[in-house]
């Protein structure tokens, strides 16, 4: 194993964290945040390297891509996560046995967390503050593509960490292989969490291969469902939005679903989309609306592989349903369980939706790009949860800890 080293390190460094007091992780915090400002030239430098090697026509190029201001808002981020209290040694119950037992169960971290990305040298800052928040040491193991971003990360958290003397160990870059992959995924006794965080290819893998327990994150096929009530300026906003807002991450909208009822308005939906030279995948109903008002070249008749897929890009498909049921029985069938919204003024229609739709986030007239740690008053996340064990949609301090029984007596023993 040759990160056995790394691996020993950081479970030795892990368990001093929860001595450390509240106010001394906040100050390395603010710390931390400061210095990603003090360093944004360094930063920029080494993430312009990463860059270099990518074709800005790639969906990924801008999750690579930082810039001073994108540096900014990861800066304040993590003073939001320094200012919300600690989810630490929070007390879930409490009680006392007839023999005077005191018996009570109490938050604590996991330990040590993982975490496999991909092109997204941000997460390197968002996973370093909130498992230091939450007082677990953490094991990055960036992709290729961000390699030199990811170092420069790195190093400018260690030197905050040496500065305020604490040990530099519990954050642990591994080297961008594929050995060092398959270590983490089989880091018995090592590593107690390991998120994936990236492609629907690269969660699929991890959770595959994976014999460390696992929580999958990130693949986003996010729909919005234009119901026959909607109100039309209501759903061309949303559906602009939650698509060109960031079209390469997660909760970007993939496919809108509409109501045949709703399709004379289809056109006024999608006018704004256009001057973003966004890409309709349409099935025959929408493409027979859209053919006389939607630019040409723009306009695609929508192919089986147009549906239930994650775009990353400016592209989208548009489907037409005939019920409410429809909607729903499509959604339910084709979503990833992320986010998930439906455009309407049916208070009952929004009500059935949000109860029978499967998703980590569901939304009532709302863009799904809302599906942030940082938007939902997290400070940050760790992740978007996909599943249902544990943790669910956006996960932050809350979900980066576990919790241990306590056990408080004075010389009972158990009688046989």
């Amino acid at each position: 194993m040759q990160n056995k080293k790394i691996f020993e390190a950081v479970l030795k460094a892990s368990r001093s964290l929860p001595l450390m007091s509240e106010a001394e992780i906040n100050q390395v915090l603010l710390k931390v945040a400061d210095a990603a400002e003090a360093n944004k030239d360094f930063i920029l430098q080494e993430n312009k390297k990463d860059l270099s090697r990518m074709d800005p026509e790639d969906p990924k190029y801008d999750r690579l891509l930082l810039t001073a201001e994108r540096i900014d808002g990861i800066a304040a981020d993590i003073r939001n996560v320094s200012k919300l209290k600690s989810p630490l040694g929070k007390q879930l119950m409490e009680t006392e046995r007839p023999n005077g037992m005191k018996i009570s169960k109490v938050t604590v971290p996991f330990g040590v967390i993982g975490i496999i990305y991909e092109a997204r040298p941000n997460v390197s800052f968002d996973v370093f503050s909130l498992c230091f928040k939450s007082g677990n040491a953490c094991v990055l193991k960036g992709g290729s593509d961000a390699a030199d971003s990811n170092k420069a990360i790195v190093k400018v958290i260690k030197d905050v960490l040496i500065a305020e003397g604490v040990s530099s160990d519990i954050l642990q870059l591994l080297p961008p292989d594929r050995e060092s992959t398959a270590e983490l995924l089989n880091a018995h006794g090592y590593v107690d969490l390991l998120i994936p965080r990236g492609s629907a290819g690269l969660i699929n893998y991890v959770r595959e291969n994976a014999t460390i327990p696992v929580i999958e994150t990130g693949a986003g096929i996010c729909h919005t469902y234009v119901d026959k009530a909607a109100d039309v300026q209501k759903a061309a906003d949303i559906v602009f939005n939650a698509k060109t807002r960031r079209p390469s991450v997660c909760n970007a909208l993939d496919c809108m679903v509409i109501h045949k009822d709703k399709l004379g308005d289809l056109p006024k939906i999608c006018d704004q989309l256009k001057n973003e030279k966004v890409i309709i995948y349409a099935d025959p109903e929408a493409y027979s609306e859209l053919k006389e008002s939607y630019p040409a070249d723009l306009l695609k008749e929508a192919t089986p592989e147009s549906f239930g897929t994650e775009f990353l890009s400016l592209k989208m498909s548009v489907k037409t349903v005939d019920s409410f049921e429809n909607a729903v029985e499509y959604v339910s069938d084709h979503t990833s369980k992320h986010s998930e919204c439906i455009v309407s003024e049916d208070q009952e229609a929004i009500e059935r939706y949000l109860k029978v739709i499967d998703a980590g986030a569901v939304y009532a007239n709302v863009s799904t790009a809302f599906t942030d740690g940082a938007q939902f008053g997290l400070g940050a996340e760790i992740g978007i949860s996909t599943q249902k064990l544990h943790a669910r949609g956006p996960m932050a301090l809350e979900e980066l800890t576990s919790y241990k029984w306590i056990v408080k007596g004075n010389g009972q023993v158990r009688p046989k």
